[in-house]
């Protein structure tokens, strides 16, 4: 199969090197998300016309351009490519795309000592969840890598420190293969059982790198402090990092919360509230991120009953703002997307969040007022104090924390800013062929 001259320069360009791939059609509509343990040769695979099926060379056919981010290794590849086909729904992925009863990560908090465990249950609000991911077996592979680096425990015991039956208790074949410290023994104290889990955390959260650093910081802390023994241990955990790598860099935002409640009652509850003339079906949530002061974007996600529609997400990089203007940007992308919208004869969502204050409420109401717009709810939501601005109470409204509305608003409001931050950290890999597909004016 003869390479199109449109993609011969993308696929020189890749390196023998973990990562993920993007394949982009007309529109830059993304059609395929991959990961590879060298994307080198697993990209060039699908041009060779002897190694592919019907339906790959459907997708091939289709490919406009090709982007791709290098990570340090195919454990963190699989996790970046998770997110990625969460948020771009790309047609040709065969695995479904939806957030319901896929398997997630869940490190249990709150338990003196934490577990890591892979579960489809997320109820507990002391747990802490990542994902949702594709392939358990894929998954539970991955986690025992990384309990190779972060040595956390994988049995159910109960585990209280100071018991003095634990200096009785013999521990198990984990430890003896260092993938445990043995907390159940009294072999590692609660405080550093728990700052290993909170590194594990950052890893699973895509903060790699700072995990090393605040691991060398540490090491050379210890040494100076004469603690020899705690200064060994942390430099063989950076060692077992960097054999990760040579296994196979994740610098993403952690998949959204889960939402505890029916989203129907949420909406339900919004109407009661604000006296809508009907339940609310289309919410759409806006945030803006920035890429030290220089470079701006804007993200838009949609939910539909309740729940994320992520094939209507939309991201935006700010074109006719300089500096840093958060009410500039939150102008610039109401007016993009609901002139779009008017122009194409879609119908308005039900309701607009913006993420902030009143400032950047009025900012929104400025944009639509000036293009002679209108949505039918448009509303803000302040981090920290969590008070809810609209049109009609501009000083703010406390609803109460358990409130079904303010708990979906905020998964909303929370969304838009996990999205504007995996968008903002995409920009910044000089990696990515040909941008990230710009929603258009």
């Amino acid at each position: 199969m003869s390479i199109p001259e449109h993609l011969r320069a993308a696929l020189d360009a890749l390196p023998d090197r973990p990562g993920v791939y993007v394949f982009k059609g007309e529109a830059d509509r993304e059609l395929y998300v991959g990961k590879a343990k060298s994307l080198r040769k697993r990209v060039r695979q699908y041009f060779d016309e002897q190694r592919i099926d019907r339906k790959t060379a459907d997708l091939v056919s289709r490919v406009r351009t090709l982007e791709f981010i290098e990570c340090e290794s195919e454990v963190e590849a699989y996790l970046l490519e998770n997110r990625l086909i969460k948020d771009f729904q790309p047609p040709f992925n065969f695995y479904n795309k939806s957030d319901m009863n896929f398997p997630v990560v869940e490190i249990t908090w709150g338990e003196a000592f934490p577990r890591v465990v892979v579960t489809r249950d997320r109820g507990d609000p002391k747990s802490t969840y990542y994902g949702p991911f594709v392939s358990v077996t894929w998954l539970r592979t991955a986690l025992q890598v990384l309990q190779r680096v972060f040595k956390y425990r994988t049995c159910t015991l109960e585990i209280v420190e100071g018991d003095p039956k634990n200096l009785h208790y013999r521990p198990c074949l984990e430890y003896y293969i260092g993938r445990c410290k043995a907390p159940c023994a009294d072999r590692q104290s609660a405080a550093d059982y728990r700052a290993d889990l909170r590194r594990l955390s950052q890893f699973l959260s895509g903060q790699a790198k700072d995990v090393r650093k605040d691991l060398e910081r540490e090491m050379w802390e210890a040494s100076k402090a004469r603690r020899f023994e705690e200064a060994a241990a942390l430099r063989d955990t950076l060692k077992a990092l960097e054999k990760l790598g040579e296994r196979g860099s994740l610098d993403d935002d952690v998949e959204p919360g889960v939402l505890h409640i029916d989203p129907k009652e949420g909406l339900a509850k919004l109407q009661e509230l604000f006296a809508l003339a009907q339940a609310p079906r289309t919410v759409e949530g806006i945030d803006i991120a920035h890429l030290q002061g220089t470079e701006t974007v804007g993200s838009l996600v949609s939910f539909t009953d309740g729940l994320p529609s992520r094939e209507r997400y939309r991201r935006f990089r700010i074109k006719s703002v300089e500096g840093v203007d958060d009410f500039a940007s939150i102008r610039e992308v109401v007016t993009r997307r609901y002139g779009r919208l008017a122009r194409e004869g879609q119908p308005m969502p039900d309701i607009v969040l913006i993420d902030g204050g009143i400032g950047q409420l009025h900012a929104a109401r400025d944009a639509l007022h000036a293009t002679g717009l209108r949505v039918p709810f448009l509303a803000s939501l302040a981090k920290r104090e969590e008070l809810l601005h609209t049109l009609e109470h501009p000083e703010g409204l406390r609803l109460p924390r358990r409130s079904p509305a303010l708990r979906l608003l905020q998964y909303v409001r929370d969304e838009a800013h996990r999205f504007a931050q995996h968008y903002h950290h995409i920009l910044r890999r000089k990696k990515v062929i040909e941008g990230l597909g710009d929603e258009p004016a």
